[in-house]
């Protein structure tokens, strides 16, 4: 099945083979003739409201992290599938089971949309399998609800809250108003978000939740307005975010005085709204596509599959992907515990990924980079958008593990 037909394919939970033909081989690593194949499934968005950010982008990440590793580990052809997940839960673990259970399945990667995740993560410690979330920001995947199997590889909303918020309060815009998505990813990037803005002498008017994938944000919005708030903070994802941005500017909240604060936005949002209306926006990005030589080859290979370069969630599934197909090869098994310990031992070196390391509560630490939106006529080639302001260690945009819930961590911090 063409990667064009998914969204049809998919659109009820339906599964999706990926083998990528044709992959690179030497003969030293010609896959034995009957040896299972190493598999990894992504599991996605592919119609939904963070598609263009996840979903087939996501899926071709992984192909080309498996085209680069050979085709092939310890003998064995590396398969890739993928499914749609439909931001439901329960379809989520439903196909993780399936997966794990059934299909031989061996990591799980990916998983935009918290509440899946997190259901996944719940499946995967039960039966001893991996799961690496690219696209999952809760921090409850690496604090209370941690696994010895998961691993939070790209971002956590205390991450993208530390980032963002307390540069622009620094700013001097001290009065918020949040508007958040009200499910477990929107309702927990609401909470860091406040709590930054406090810590740094800032104060939260007021925090209101609109339904996923909501297409009318005028009742939402009239109350962030009448709040009187210098920022309007928006803690949702995808097509949310571009319709609450494209909404407020024909409520004319700009022209009032009040500013939007994006806490997650993506090159693809900014693409979707035009630099005339994103230009200036503050975000954190754990990556950006033209950040070096590096990611810039790599974009190369995406937008020939793609058409546009990579969002950070897809940048992060090949990075994820790459990193357990090393440790695979390094521990000379596909046994869950020996390729977890190698992933905390090996160094994380894709082109994506800045001073990264894996801690004990499955959280990967990374530097971030506090960009801005340029102006049009700032940019001056295609997907020329972000003018990086700061590189943010990862140390600051982490919790200290003495502070961690994650019951991995002892607490003493070591």
């Amino acid at each position: 099945m063409k990667l064009s037909s998914y969204a049809a394919a998919l659109s009820a939970g339906a599964l999706l083979c990926l083998s990528a033909p044709g992959l690179a081989q030497t003969p030293a690593a010609k896959p034995a003739q009957n040896a299972p194949p190493i598999k990894i499934g992504v599991l996605t968005d592919l119609s939904g409201v963070v598609a263009d950010a996840t979903g087939k982008g996501s899926v071709e990440a992984a192909r080309i992290a498996a085209e680069e590793a050979g085709g092939s580990v310890l003998g064995r052809h590396i398969e890739v599938i993928a499914a749609d997940h439909q931001h439901k839960p329960d379809i989520g673990a439903s196909i993780a089971r399936k997966w794990y259970d059934v299909d031989g399945v061996d990591v799980i990667v990916d998983l935009p949309n918290s509440s899946v995740a997190l259901a996944v993560q719940n499946i995967a410690r039960a039966k001893k399998k991996i799961v690496m979330f690219s696209s999952a920001g809760t921090t409850a995947l690496s604090q209370a609800q941690c696994s010895p199997y998961g691993v939070q590889w790209t971002y956590t909303t205390y991450a993208l809250a530390r980032g963002t918020a307390s540069a622009v309060v620094k700013t001097g815009q001290k009065s918020w108003f949040i508007l958040a998505s009200d499910y477990a990813f929107g309702k927990q990037l609401a909470k860091d978000t406040s709590d930054v803005v406090k810590a740094n002498g800032g104060k939260v008017l007021g925090t209101i939740y609109h339904p996923l994938n909501a297409s009318d944000f005028s009742s939402f919005l009239l109350q962030a307005q009448g709040s009187k708030a210098q920022i309007i903070a928006l803690a949702n994802a995808g097509g949310d975010t571009i319709n609450a941005i494209k909404q407020a500017a024909e409520f004319g909240i700009g022209k009032g005085g009040q500013k939007l604060a994006a806490m997650l936005l993506m090159i693809t949002d900014v693409h979707s709204l035009g630099l005339k209306t994103a230009q200036g926006t503050y975000l954190t990005t754990p990556s950006y596509w033209d950040a070096n030589d590096g990611t810039r080859a790599f974009t190369k290979k995406f937008e020939a599959r793609v058409g546009k370069p990579p969002t950070f969630l897809q940048a992060g599934v090949y990075g994820s992907v790459r990193h357990y197909l090393q440790a695979v090869k390094a521990a000379g098994s596909d046994d869950a515990d020996k390729v977890m310990a190698e992933m905390r031992k090996l160094p994380i070196d894709d082109p994506f990924s800045s001073h990264a390391h894996l801690r004990p509560d499955g959280l990967v630490v990374r530097d971030m980079l506090l960009a801005q939106v340029k102006t049009p006529e700032q940019s001056t080639r295609p997907w020329d958008y972000y003018h990086i302001v700061a590189t943010i260690p990862g140390k600051d945009l982490v919790w200290p593990l003495a502070d961690s819930t994650c019951p991995l961590v002892k607490h003493d911090g070591k």
